[in-house]
């Protein structure tokens, strides 16, 4: 890649492209790209100099990028084959490298550390980054989500070798990467519109644990379904938040809304860790995370600080409005074990609560597959907003529908609405604890939202200042 001086990215607006392009951005290089709609990120990346297209016309190209020789065209597998542009960069000899085969070309330059698994990635990934960034190990980061703590995906370390990747599992992507260390969080079957096979995924999985280089490690959370293949040299761990394992945790507490845990490690103990995003689940991702960072030289009081001082990730079980009456949260939760521990940890947090749910189902092929079980998880709620399905990257498939999992939901209060009808729905509900679910462009209703009912709040609050006004007049 050392040959390139121009990148244009085919949509540069995916979080694990955007954070390329700021990567690449950041090293001096002309950086430019394609996607088909605006979003917060792409209006980020503009305002640091990038120059972005939204129609897929050859034409919308912009002059900078067209130096076949001098401009490597980066891809994500989101981009249809017949994409104008893609067809014109082919049919002039431009080079075309994936993204995942971008960022194997940075782990095969550095230590790469690599967290794969079908959830629990982002966060553990984000986590592992901000421990090791903030100690004097440091580290470059590629991360599947904005870390509240830097307000970025993407962290730069000129002072260390360590680089931080989320590892892709669809289309196979992290197959390209070489790993020094690796986790594997949880290997639950998913983008079977890929894989066709549960079996076929699991095989993933194992050939991913083939990549990892020797003198390197693999931490596995116990009970994942992977046989792994290490090479000689390569180190095993297992590790869980509370059943054992090489590293785990114990004595875990909840104190005025607040966890706190011991880490143990194969040799050590570190007692009393708080963790700075007080949700159950973390309490695993932080295992893991402090795993690979323990072993890669973070000190136990670096451990505890960074723990500590962890912020989350925007869209990972945020908090976005909260009153006396009405608590809103926003998870990007959109598979079901993903939405069942959401759902779970939502009810620890609020055990006594009403708790409207708004989901929107994200692909047909995963609707289609998982729809017995997106219902049971979302049983779990007491009302349920159910939205139509985001296609992403995918046409319609006959008989597949949001219906198919509605019909299953063990809930009197359900129904399906369109994006627009959400907020008139809404204000005709006593709300209580609300949450958005999933991963299409159901973010763009969360700042729409958490307006409407802020002004529900202002316009009750302003209702009891008056009553209580004439309360005293009288």
């Amino acid at each position: 890649m050392n040959k390139f001086t121009r990148y244009y990215f085919l949509g540069i607006g995916g979080i694990g492209m955007s954070a390329l392009a700021r990567y690449f951005n950041t090293k001096g290089f002309q950086v430019g790209g394609y996607d088909r709609s605006s979003s917060k990120l792409t209006d980020d990346l503009e305002t640091e100099g990038i120059k972005i297209c939204f129609e897929d016309a050859v034409s919308c190209i912009p002059a900078d990028f067209r130096y076949p020789k001098s401009t490597l065209i980066v891809l994500t597998p989101a981009i249809p084959e017949n994409h104008p542009q893609l067809q014109y960069f082919r049919e002039n000899n431009y080079e075309i490298l994936k993204r995942a085969q971008v960022l194997g070309n940075i782990t095969r330059q550095n230590k790469g550390i690599c967290i794969a698994g079908t959830h629990g990635k982002t966060t553990t990934s984000t986590i592992t980054a901000h421990l090791l960034y903030q100690s004097q190990v440091m580290c470059s980061a590629f991360l599947g989500g904005i870390s509240n703590n830097y307000n970025t995906n993407l962290l730069l370390s000129k002072d260390s070798n360590y680089v931080v990747i989320e590892a892709d599992e669809y289309d196979r992507s992290f197959h390209q990467l070489s790993p020094y260390m690796a986790v594997i969080t949880s290997a639950d079957a998913d983008h079977l519109d890929i894989y066709e096979t549960a079996e076929a995924f699991r095989e993933s999985f194992e050939h991913f644990t083939s990549l990892i280089k020797p003198g390197g490690a693999l931490i596995m959370r116990k009970g994942v379904n992977v046989n792994p293949v290490l090479q000689k040299g390569v180190k095993l761990y297992t590790y869980s938040m509370d059943e054992g394992g090489d590293f785990h945790a114990e004595n875990i507490r909840f104190d005025k809304g607040e966890i706190r845990f011991d880490f143990v490690t194969p040799t050590d103990r570190i007692a009393d860790v708080r963790l700075g995003v007080p949700v159950r689940i973390n309490v695993e991702n932080s295992v893991a995370a402090m795993a690979l960072a323990w072993l890669n030289g973070v000190t136990a009081e670096e451990l505890r600080v960074g723990i500590s001082s962890f912020s989350g990730i925007h869209r990972r079980f945020n908090t976005v409005f909260k009153s006396e009456k009405t608590v809103y949260m926003d998870d990007y939760a959109h598979h079901p074990s993903e939405l069942k521990a959401s759902i779970a940890s939502i009810r620890s947090l609020f055990p006594d609560r009403k708790i409207t749910g708004i989901f929107q189902p994200h692909l047909f092929s995963r609707t289609r597959d998982f729809a017995s079980e997106f219902a049971e998880a979302l049983s779990g709620l007491d009302e349920l907003l159910l939205l139509d399905i985001y296609p992403a990257r995918e046409l319609p498939i006959p008989g597949v529908t949001s219906e198919i999992i509605l019909k299953e939901v063990k809930l009197a209060d359900k129904n399906i609405y369109s994006k627009e009808d959400v907020i008139s729905e809404l204000k005709k509900r006593d709300l209580d604890v609300v949450v958005t679910f999933g991963a299409g462009d159901i973010d763009r209703l969360v700042p729409i939202i958490r307006d409407e009912l802020r002004k529900q709040h202002q316009a009750a609050s302003k209702e009891e200042k008056e009553e209580h006004l004439e309360t005293i007049a009288e």
